[in-house]
């Protein structure tokens, strides 16, 4: 893999200077220095070097550092017998990771600690501490268990983020259910092939939620899609909106409130394997059916809360949302990782710019969130009100942002850094993936930090980037890969879990490399040992051999003062291979000329050359994105080329899909 012709020190990513330096008031205080300190570990490098070259030392002493608790203890933290592709981890250990996240904190100080703050579009609030939580679990699971269900049923979850999602999920764990979170804006056919491909048999689900001061209903999907999977024998629907007019079916549907009724507020918890299947969360491709990814109780929950703990430091008591839904993996992540170090969760059932810009920005201080989860995108959007709604809200108990969903472009980030975070505290950058349980690379509060940039990879993930030899590469673009197995691996797709099946896990992820795993990001490490997520490599765009990433074209876009956002996606050229194609999202009070759009084609000739000038720069009213706002580029591609459009059901709004093909 060749460098790229611009990956000169005056183009992006590289070149950018330092703008944070750690506090080493708060480095010393943090959780990473005291694991370090623990184990007498200096530095970083130092840590990462041990962690990688003894991957069962490091989760062993991870284990320890949560304080994680089991029925029975493990016998060997991990087991390579199966090979690299299929570890098991905690082997013969016994533990549920709801006695963990609620049970261990019964009759201590932190059961009166706040577990949970939520808050509605409407405003409204629902506050519940560690007690509260779990004695509504302890009655949701005796209901569960009432209708039957227990070890190793698979029950959906389709609901907005409400508490009774919260209480909901932690039963199905408790009563050792597998999770199967779907994400609240799929539609049929999404929910048909994630409930027949799990085999669930009961069903959580609303009435319906509200976006932007609008009711959306969720009852009649639910019903349409289980019409079509007869395994699903139990829905529990949560009357959200208060609607008098859901439709039930006798026999099947009950609601929340009644189900719940008459329940004891104490119930035991299953004492399963610490491998035993915990959750399904799937996933979706560019090619083929979605892929249900396996997780355990031993395996997620583990990588959530390390990941919180190490480079996000968060800490007992403090506060994170991370704007996302349970279908996604940052739901789950929420849940497990904040309970596990004692921290507080918060919700928001509603879209972060309504009624009004600021309105996120006021969730940030009602609820004193000391670390704030966002998208790129989605900071890009806030960006074109300016700066007065975040400036008119106080921000002062925000310790960190941290982003993931797509790459930064330097501008947005800035903006961010500068006119959010004043300056003084870190953005940090987190990239992973579902089948990761969480991050590869993070930023951290021990190093330094440059815009849109990585500190490096978490601790024990033992990442690096290579060439198309698998070559290790240093100051140019490669494939980002993992050489060594982590607890939170997925273990592998359901239904296809057995070295024999049709396998493929071992085609997405093992084929390319020997005993590598390929993530499937394009990435880069600078001189400086900073590194980048330049976007997926299957959206590399290849121009007579020059590859890039669409991040880097989409960045010198963006910084445009008419351009509120844009991507960049690559298309077949019968001489070049590929050639960019570009799609602009303009700001208010700008308009769609040919003179605009000639400026924006020369902005990516003057920094980036003449031969990787875009064949076109559309304008459009929005990108097609996913609810976690990732701009979904091969979706964009194949409505530009007229090509099936692939799995959809992530989509938040199909209509976009509309506005790429009308593209002007």
């Amino acid at each position: 893999m060749a460098p790229p012709p611009h990956s000169d020190a005056s183009s992006f990513p590289f070149g950018q200077d330092t703008v944070w330096e750690p506090d080493p008031e708060v480095v010393s205080a943090s959780n990473l220095r005291h694991f370090m300190k623990e184990h007498g570990i200096s530095d970083l490098d130092a840590l990462q070097e041990r962690a990688t070259a003894d991957p069962a030392w490091f989760w062993n002493a991870v284990l320890a550092d949560l304080d994680l608790e089991f029925y029975r203890e493990y016998e060997q933290v991990v087991d390579l017998s199966g090979g690299i592709e299929r570890p098991t981890w905690c082997v013969g250990g016994k533990m549920n990771i709801v006695h963990n996240l609620l049970d261990k904190w019964q009759g201590t100080p932190v059961e009166t600690r706040t577990a949970l703050r939520w808050e509605g579009e409407d405003g409204d609030t629902e506050t519940l501490t560690y007690g509260e939580l779990h004695r509504r679990v302890c009655r949701c699971a005796n209901a569960l268990r009432e209708m039957g269900l227990g070890k190793g049923d698979r029950i959906g979850l389709y609901m907005p983020m409400t508490p009774e999602i919260v209480v909901a999920f932690l039963a199905i764990a408790k009563i050792g259910g597998v999770l199967l979170p779907l994400f609240s804006g799929y539609g049929v056919g999404a929910l048909v092939t994630r409930l027949q491909g799990a085999g669930a048999t009961a069903l959580f689900t609303a009435d319906g939620f509200a976006r932007r001061g609008r009711a959306i209903d969720m009852k009649e999907t639910a019903d349409a899609a289980v019409a079509q999977c007869p395994s699903v024998e139990h829905v529990i629907v949560h009357r959200h909106q208060g609607r008098d007019d859901v439709p039930m079916t006798p026999g099947r549907d009950r609601f929340w409130d009644d189900v719940m009724a008459g329940h004891r507020t104490e119930a035991p918890t299953a004492r399963t394997d610490a491998e035993d299947v915990l959750m399904i969360i799937y996933t979706s491709g560019t090619t083929g059916p979605p892929k249900g990814t396996v997780h355990t109780h031993c395996g997620f929950p583990v990588k959530a809360a390390q990941d919180m703990a190490h480079p996000m430091d968060l800490k007992p008591g403090e506060t994170m949302y991370w704007m996302s839904d349970m279908g996604w993996m940052m739901g789950p992540w929420l849940v497990f990782g904040t309970l596990t170090l004692g921290a507080t969760m918060v919700l928001y059932d509603g879209a972060p710019d309504h009624p009004d810009p600021g309105r996120l920005w006021r969730l940030v201080d009602a609820h004193d969130v000391t670390h704030l989860g966002v998208s790129p995108t989605l900071i890009r959007a806030l960006k074109t009100h300016g700066d007065a709604p975040v400036t008119a809200s106080d921000r002062s108990s925000l310790r960190a942002i941290g982003s993931t969903g797509s790459p930064w472009d330097p501008e947005s980030w800035r903006w961010c850094f500068h006119t959010v975070l004043n300056g003084e505290k870190p953005i940090l950058n987190y990239s992973g993936g579902t089948e990761i349980s969480g991050g590869i690379l993070c930023g951290n509060f021990l190093q330094p930090l440059k815009p849109a940039a990585f500190s490096g990879p978490v601790p024990g993930m033992d990442a690096d980037v290579v060439d198309e030899q698998g070559r290790s590469v240093r100051g140019e673009v490669g494939e980002l890969v993992l050489r060594t197995p982590w607890i939170g691996m997925t273990r592998g797709f359901w239904g296809e879990t057995e070295p024999d099946a049709d396998d493929r896990y071992h085609e997405a992820y093992w084929d390319r490399f020997e005993d590598t795993w390929v993530h499937g990001d394009f990435a880069a490490v600078d001189a400086d040992g900073c590194w980048y997520i330049l976007g997926r490599s299957d959206d590399t765009i290849n121009v007579a051999g020059k590859r890039l990433g669409p991040a880097e074209v989409e960045a010198l876009l963006n910084a445009h003062d008419a351009v509120a956002e844009s991507a960049a996606i690559g298309v077949p050229h019968d001489v070049k291979g590929s050639e960019i194609v570009a799609f602009a999202v303009l700001e208010p009070g700008y308009d769609e000329t040919d003179a605009l759009r000639e400026a924006l084609l020369q902005t990516v000739v003057d920094e980036m050359g003449k031969p990787l000038q875009p064949r076109e720069v559309l304008f459009v009213d929005a990108l097609p994105k996913t609810r976690n706002a990732k701009v979904m580029r091969r979706v964009i591609r194949a409505a530009y080329l007229g090509d099936d459009l692939g799995d959809t059901s992530s989509l938040e709004d199909p209509r976009t899909v509309d506005a790429i093909r009308a593209a002007r």
